[in-house]
């Protein structure tokens, strides 16, 4: 089916709108599995995974490569990532299927090896941009550089998200207290 370039964007996000679809993804961003495989590393129907692929393969986030010969001898068709969700946004809701791909991905993963940093930061937009280029820039020179051949996988997520922690003029605005009430001027 052909779709204009409206339509296959539309598509592109509902396609990357589930978190079991982005876990295909990262698992065949390094090397090439076949719908078997990534049925079984996610314990999900071979059925169920089929018909995420093919709607991966559709939007053109995974490519088929030649087929192989599977354990008992059957022709497999392995898919790899090609990179386009890199350059897709996933639409409105896509905070939400972030953090729930994120949840789902530590299940079972010890908390010892976790490792995050969360801190409050109060940023002008000025430096809001700057962090976020800036953390943007340090992911994608990571991600050029390519796997390291002995590497292990590892997943990096920041996030930069409003905080529910007003200044105290904000403060006063929202509980709706005037002048001296306030309390002291923020520094400048």
């Amino acid at each position: 089916m052909e779709r204009d370039e409206q339509q296959q964007a539309e598509f592109a996000a509902r396609a990357l709108s589930s978190p079991l679809r982005l876990r295909i993804l990262r698992l065949c961003g390094f090397d090439a599995r076949t719908n078997k495989e990534l049925a079984e590393l996610l314990d999900v129907n071979p059925g169920t995974m089929l018909h995420h692929v093919r709607t991966l393969v559709e939007a053109g986030m995974l490519a088929p490569e030649p087929e192989r010969a599977g354990r008992r001898g059957a022709r497999e068709v392995p898919y790899k990532a090609t990179g386009l969700s890199w350059r897709t946004s996933l639409g409105e809701n896509q905070s939400v299927v972030l953090i729930e791909t994120m949840r789902q991905q530590l299940e079972g993963v010890d908390p010892a090896d976790v490792r995050f940093t969360w801190l409050g930061l109060r940023l002008n937009a000025e430096h809001k941009a700057e962090l976020d280029r800036r953390v943007f820039e340090l992911a994608i020179e990571f991600k050029e550089r390519g796997p390291d051949p002995d590497g292990d996988a590892y997943s990096f997520v920041a996030v930069t998200h409003p905080d529910l922690n007003p200044r105290p003029d904000q403060l006063a605005e929202r509980i709706g207290v005037t002048g001296d009430q306030a309390g002291p001027e923020p520094a400048p």
